[in-house]
């Protein structure tokens, strides 16, 4: 190799090393300073924003800047900024001359993209530092547009105070977003980088001023703007001091903090599927009904709002911020706290118990005094029906007949079916619940609560849409991110779910007919009223108050109590939930009801007065569309043929009547302890005549019933005021309350009874069996544990 190609060689390399060095000498990532977290509203209005890490307001990069800032920034510091490359040899030797006349520094000549670089360095000023911007400065040129390097400098400029970057300025000293800026606003904002210090209140006003109207003169004399535009915007007022920024929807965005790695976002701000104006009226609703309840210490209330066509959340109220009132707790986001549900999620074991064939929509289910293993549930009012058809147990709210109904169907099945439908703080097994999982014995969050309701309407909706079919995806959690897309994809449909569509059909129909609270109770005399499907639930002790409905377009959640879990007397869902639930849905659109599904529907003749299948004794048949899985129920079972005299007023067999003398007929007949409340409230009930004298049919029926205690009791007897042992009452009900009933505790005689069939005793600490014999020779046989003072304190 000669001298000439060795040459070359160096050259080029010295070449091609300084070429990699100019490439590898900006940073990856400019800046590395903490962003505030800030969601927007669906069309883009701020909704919160929280201070970055550092104590700065310093929102995200923008990826577009408002035109006029982007005039008045060029205007005020670079008017060259879209011809040169990086630095501008024009006002690098304007400002060396300017310079050197005035003895002193007066202009620096940097442009907008050096001011970039040294924004992202934060180093002090000297030659060096200046040579190595320029160099900077012109290798940012060739990774970013001109519209990206305004948008660096635009977002990490300091605006005075603890204020960054043209957004959080915009917001902290005009209280509206940049784009909405007048030109006198913006030229104030252009001029504070160069300046931040003049942003004082009291202070600098009329440096400010100045600063700004000379920019404005600019403009006009740029032609940018006319002269009276700059004269006007000469008379606005510069800010004062800082503003607060919006707290519309805090809890959403602490929410978004928690889950912002999920949502896969690159910035800290997101925009939302909020819809703006409903979240500003819900919060402005909620607090009117906040400033009411906390004349009763009732300081908290949240409400959320979901679009079932999309699946997003339309407003998030996680509570009536009050952050003036620490004691309130008002911080804490009641639509992620796990809570007692109350009943509200009877509706749930409604739909299952449909949906897999165990029940009809107007099935008689028992209302009788219930002990289970000690467990002794009790309705709102303390009273009973004897027998309740299922819809109308779950549009009264009422306790007995939904644990009945949770006994027939089993705990642990419902718990899976709970699991299923995504309810994510069922922690225990599901023996840890037992049955009082249906009246609130678990804790469920509200966005739990309102997705799975959120699922069946969704489900509902897509009957058509997927032939019939089911997407597992209706049970997605809500979307809040505007740039998360749906996971519903049509190709994705399955034969079976989690439960059917005519059952929640039939559940959303039964829902419907709860009564309204107030003035709503009327809502079917206006033909503007629309139709939801809706539920309240009361926790025990009075800690939480809940309301949820939907119609095809909305679900909406309503929870209403303390944070700290105290409870409070009037702390009951009909009473402080359900008003906030149907002004909720005041504020929303009316829409059509849900679409039958008539394929998962069929008819089959149904027992009127049971609400069974129709067996062949049942008189009064008509024909309903129930779901496709009633036909697996059982036929009525309170209907039979009994066997009557020639004039009807005894029963009785052939051993003392002729078949020819006897006349058949069917008979609706309820077990005695269900028939003993049953006939009082109502009144076309026909108690089933005695048997004819000399004609019983000893055994042959049952006759009579404990209806306290139950067979394998345990009860408790407490000790009087004045220190004497207590009594229990024991309660039976017999068909014919004129028979006379004699009572043996232990084979030992304590007593008898006609008509009203209630005895006094109180037997001795420990195991009993109690025996009753009417004088037909009827007997029944079941057995109680009597519990002692100690082992009373024990078990508590």
């Amino acid at each position: 190799m000669n001298k000439q190609q060795k040459a070359v060689l160096i050259s080029d390399s010295i070449c091609f090393l300084f070429c990699l060095f100019f490439l590898f000498s900006l940073p990856k990532q400019l800046f590395k300073s903490p962003t505030s977290y800030v969601i927007e509203a669906s069309n883009g209005e701020l909704l919160s924003a929280a201070i970055a890490s550092d104590g700065q307001w310093r929102f995200p990069i923008a990826d577009t800047i408002p035109d006029k800032f982007v005039k008045c920034i060029t205007a005020f510091e670079d008017q060259r900024f879209f011809l040169h490359f990086g630095v501008d040899p024009v006002a690098m030797s304007r400002a060396m001359s300017q310079n050197i006349k005035a003895g002193s520094v007066v202009s620096g000549g940097s442009t907008l993209t050096m001011q970039v670089i040294r924004l992202s360095r934060r180093q002090n000023r000297s030659i060096w530092q200046k040579l190595t911007e320029m160099w900077l400065a012109m290798r940012l040129e060739l990774r970013y547009s001109k519209q990206g390097i305004i948008s660096l400098y635009a977002s990490n400029a300091p605006f005075g105070s603890n204020v960054v970057g043209l957004d959080a300025a915009s917001w902290r000293y005009f209280g509206r977003k940049a784009e909405n800026l007048s030109w006198g606003e913006m030229a104030t904002l252009a001029v504070l980088p160069n300046s931040p210090s003049l942003v004082h209140p009291g202070k600098n006003s009329t440096r400010l001023i100045k600063k700004r109207n000379d920019l404005l003169d600019k403009l006009a004399k740029l032609n940018i703007i006319d002269k009276a535009t700059a004269e006007l915007s000469k008379s606005e007022p510069i800010p004062g001091k800082p503003l607060p920024l919006p707290q519309n929807a805090p809890h959403l965005l602490n929410r978004f903090k928690e889950e912002k790695n999920t949502l896969k976002v690159k910035y800290t701000s997101l925009t939302t599927t909020i819809d703006y104006d409903l979240q500003l009226k819900i919060n402005e609703l909620l607090k009117r009904y906040n400033n009411r309840y906390k004349a009763n210490d009732i300081n908290n209330i949240s409400a959320l709002v979901l679009d079932v066509k999309n699946g997003t959340v339309k407003s998030y109220v996680g509570n009536c911020y009050q952050p003036e009132n620490k004691e309130f707790e008002s911080h804490v986001d009641m639509i992620k706290a796990p809570r007692s549900p109350g009943s509200t999620l009877k509706p749930l074991l409604y739909v299952s118990m449909l949906s897999d064939g165990m029940l009809l929509p107007h099935t008689l289910v028992p209302d009788v005094p219930t002990q289970i293993g000690g467990y002794s549930p009790q309705n709102y009012d303390l009273g009973y029906d004897g027998a309740i058809s299922a819809d109308k147990a779950l549009s009264r709210s009422l306790n007995i007949p939904a644990v009945k109904m949770l006994q027939q169907y089993k705990y642990e099945r419902f718990y899976d079916k709970l699991k299923k439908l995504g309810f994510t703080t069922l922690n225990q097994a599901a023996d840890h619940y037992g049955l009082s999982l249906i009246l609130g014995g678990s804790e469920v969050t509200m966005w739990d609560l309102a997705k799975s309701y959120l699922g069946m309407a969704r489900t509902l909706n897509h009957f058509n849409d997927y032939q019939g079919k089911y997407n597992p995806h209706d049970y997605d959690a809500p979307i809040y991110s505007k740039s998360v897309q749906s996971s519903v994809k049509k190709d994705e449909t399955e034969l079976n779910s989690i439960v059917d569509h005519g059952a929640i059909w039939a559940t959303f129909n039964a829902m419907e007919e709860v009564m309204r609270p107030g003035d709503e109770g009327l809502w079917e005399q206006f033909s503007s009223s629309q139709r939801v499907a809706w539920k309240t639930g009361t926790s025990f002790g009075f800690r939480d108050a809940w309301a949820i409905g939907l119609t095809p377009n909305y679900v909406v959640c309503v929870w209403v109590g303390n944070a700290d879990g105290e409870g409070r007397p009037g702390l009951i869902g009909i009473e402080v939930a359900a008003p906030v639930l149907f002004d909720i849905f005041r504020q929303l659109p009316s829409s059509k009801w849900f679409e039958t599904p008539k394929t998962k529907l069929k008819k089959i003749l149904i027992c009127k007065q049971s609400g069974f299948k129709a067996g062949e004794y049942c008189t009064d048949k008509i024909t309903e569309l129930v779901p496709v899985a009633g036909e697996k129920t059982i036929v009525c079972p309170y209907h039979k043929l009994v066997h009557l005299n020639a004039s009807s007023t005894f029963r009785v067999t052939d051993k003392c009547e002729s078949t020819n003398q006897m006349q058949h007929k069917s008979w609706f007949v309820l077990p005695p302890a269900m028939e003993y409340y049953y006939k009082i409230r109502n009144s076309d009930y026909k108690v089933l005549p005695p048997f004819k004298p000399g004609c019983n049919d000893i055994g042959g029926n049952m006759v009579m019933d404990m209806i306290y205690p139950k067979n394998n009791a345990v009860i408790y007897i407490p000790v009087e005021l004045d220190g004497t042992r207590g009594k229990v009452i024991l309660n039976a009900a017999h068909r014919n309350s004129e028979t006379k009933i004699y009572w043996h505790i232990d084979a030992e005689f304590v007593g008898s009874t006609k008509s009203f069939h209630q005895l006094a005793v109180s037997p001795l600490p420990g195991k009993h069996t109690l025996t009753l014999v009417d004088e037909n020779g009827e007997r029944l046989v079941q057995v109680f544990t009597v519990l002692d003072k100690d082992k009373k304190k024990s078990a508590n």
